[in-house]
């Protein structure tokens, strides 16, 4: 990890990296299993605000195996892109983090949840609470603690 940026023009604020993490929709979640076979998965998240996001799972799965197996991860969120044709390029902007995942209980996993209805269905909290405690058994919530972050961006040029 802590490899330096190759193309530092392209290197996103602070708080533009926050921005993004605040803003994006989903992002995916990259693994390894016990055999070292990476495995990607598009996960929807929340960022706390802080240094972690929080996603949601089924008790079950390919995703939840390797987690269990190896708790280090790289998350990826891709913001704006646009492509730009007449340079053979592409505008983008995207987040990359590295940490450790971890399963979240109680008030946490609870709060977790709850930041994710916030996020994805605001118009639906009264709901969300109605329905909070069937939602909690079948539902497992990781946070990623956030050891490493970079963002990068290629501003979009007029032809």
């Amino acid at each position: 990890m802590n490899r330096s940026m190759r193309l530092k023009d392209r290197q996103m604020s602070k708080e533009s990296v926050i921005e993004l993490l605040e803003r994006g929709k989903y992002g995916v979640l990259s693994s390894v299993d016990e055999d070292g076979q990476p495995y990607g998965v598009p996960v929807n998240y929340v960022f706390d605000g802080n240094e972690s996001i929080y996603f949601h799972c089924a008790r079950e799965g390919h995703k939840l195996d390797n987690l269990r197996s190896n708790p280090r991860v790289s998350f990826t969120i891709v913001g704006n892109h646009q492509i730009m044709d007449w340079k053979f390029s592409t505008a983008y902007e995207s987040v990359i983090l590295f940490g450790a995942a971890q399963e979240v209980e109680g008030d946490e996993k609870y709060q977790g949840l709850k930041m994710l209805a916030q996020k994805f269905s605001p118009n639906y909290m009264e709901e969300f609470e109605k329905d909070i405690e069937k939602a909690m058994i079948p539902t497992m919530v990781f946070k990623i603690n956030i050891l490493q972050i970079t963002g990068k961006e290629r501003k979009y040029e007029n032809p």
